[in-house]
């Protein structure tokens, strides 16, 4: 047993030296490596969330100029509507104004007419009350009138 703890000795004298090595090779990856890699990855990863962070309120603002787009869209249309509708509405009152003033010149039309037929009508009426003793005189010469040709 004794010459096993001596190995043992000699074994872990000789690993001193290695021990050391990695010792030092730790602390001069911790010193030059590691922290530079730390400081770099947290300084990438805060480059990512202020990236994302402002990709996020990109599209906000984009959301809000649609939607503000959207919007202007509407009110345009909504006056384009009333504009079609004011012009229907303005052709409605003019084709009703027409149709009122043609009504008005068919009521004289009508009205001449009636009055003429009426003027006619009296002098049909008087041309008949004058012809009427010469018709019924010649109507009883005629039925009084002996037969020609007859009993004479």
């Amino acid at each position: 047993m004794r010459e096993t703890l001596q190995q043992l000795g000699r074994l872990l004298l000789g690993s001193v030296p290695t021990i050391f090595f990695v010792v030092l090779l730790y602390w001069i990856y911790t010193v030059l490596l590691y922290k530079s890699l730390v400081r770099a990855l947290a300084e990438r990863r805060s480059r990512t969330e202020g990236a994302m962070e402002k990709a996020r309120a990109d599209v906000s603002a984009a959301e809000a100029r649609t939607a503000e787009y959207e919007q202007r869209l509407r009110e345009a249309r909504q006056a384009v509507f009333k504009a079609q509708e004011a012009r229907l509405q303005r052709a409605l009152e003019t084709r009703a104004a027409a149709l009122a003033e043609a009504r008005a010149r068919a009521q004289v039309q009508v009205e001449q007419a009636s009055a003429a037929i009426a003027q006619d009508k009296v002098a049909a009426q008087a041309g008949l009350d004058a012809q009427g003793p010469v018709l019924a005189e010649e109507i009883i010469r005629t039925v009084l009138r002996p037969a020609a040709g007859g009993s004479r």
